[in-house]
């Protein structure tokens, strides 16, 4: 591998970050100028902009044919924002962890994955010819996500009525500045990661599904943990918490339902342990959550540290098993 596309895969990550920084930032401020309520801006324009890397990326990959990326990339960055983001951040504070938070988002969550598994099991559950999720599976996929979100609002209008705003309100000129940057910067850099995996994977003779399981999803997951390690070290532990599930939830259903939409994806060797581990990490948060009082329960720093520790495990294991 030429240092040019080492050089051109870490650039990449550089401009898809800051991209969807500069994007967040100037739709925010663009939406509380039109009179959207933070509530509204967070559970759409933040939710969207900590996942844009990983949308970007999948789209590009799946437009070049690329699925082992497609795949690779939503399951290990949903693995990561559990056992490493999340378990960084107990780590630094014990993060609360409310029991009507555990059987809802969190189950919902779970559910999502769920269904991706069955939806990429054709072969195995209902005698396929292929085991893939098709263009019309993708469709479901994004159409329960449309659900979640609905259900999202119904509930945060109910529970948390809007409070003081503390998006800042740009002028209009540099909103919309922003947003172009940004949107430039997410079309740049995906299209640089995803040439650059692809080389790579070559270069090493390693499968994409592989590179994006790993390298991909952590460097797409890089919003996700800048918010969730800032939100633990100033004790604010259900931000992220929030954080990882809402983006799991995304991930699941519109990322990988968009890119069945645009390429089917098929099931890879190593899919199915991928989707045991993702699993598993989910089940991790309703075990050490479900420790303590009848209303909460706590990820601790031990619980933390046991996730970091699974995580390391299972990526290094990866290299060696499909």
């Amino acid at each position: 591998m030429s240092r040019g596309i080492g050089l051109l895969f870490i650039l990449g990550f550089v401009f898809l970050i800051k991209g969807a920084d500069m994007l967040v930032e100037g739709a925010s401020s663009l939406a509380k100028k039109c009179g959207i309520s933070d509530m509204v801006i967070g559970l759409t324009i933040v939710a969207f902009g900590t996942s844009a890397p990983e949308l970007v990326v999948n789209v590009t990959s799946s437009l070049q044919g690329a699925t082992g990326i497609t795949i690779g990339n939503v399951l290990g960055s949903n693995i990561a924002n559990i056992l490493l983001i999340l378990g960084a951040a107990a780590v630094i504070t014990p993060i609360t962890v409310q029991k009507k938070f555990l059987s809802r988002e969190v189950v919902i969550c779970l559910a999502a994955t769920l269904v991706f598994a069955i939806f990429i099991n054709d072969a195995r559950i209902d005698g396929a010819a292929t085991s893939r999720v098709s263009r019309s599976e993708g469709i479901i996929l994004i159409l329960l996500l449309l659900f979640f979100v609905y259900y999202l609002f119904a509930t945060a209008k109910r529970e948390n009525p809007d409070t003081e705003s503390t998006i800042a309100i740009s002028p209009l000129r540099k909103s919309l500045l922003w947003i172009g940057l940004g949107l430039v910067g997410l079309l740049f850099g995906g299209e640089r990661i995803v040439n650059g995996a692809i080389a790579i994977a070559t270069s090493f003779g390693l499968s994409e599904r592989l590179i994006g399981l790993t390298i991909i999803a952590v460097g797409t997951s890089l919003p996700e943990l800048a918010t969730s390690i800032l939100a633990a070290y100033r004790k604010n532990a259900d931000i992220a918490l929030g954080n990882v599930i809402g983006s799991n939830v995304f991930n699941i259903l519109f990322i990988l339902g968009v890119s069945a939409v645009i390429a089917p994806i098929p099931a890879l060797p190593g899919t199915n342990n991928d989707l045991i581990l993702l699993i598993v990490a989910t089940l991790l948060i309703f075990i050490f959550g479900a420790t303590r009082g009848a209303r909460k329960g706590q990820i601790g720093r031990v619980a933390g540290s046991a996730m970091l520790l699974l995580y390391v495990i299972a990526m290094v294991s990866r290299f060696f098993l499909p």
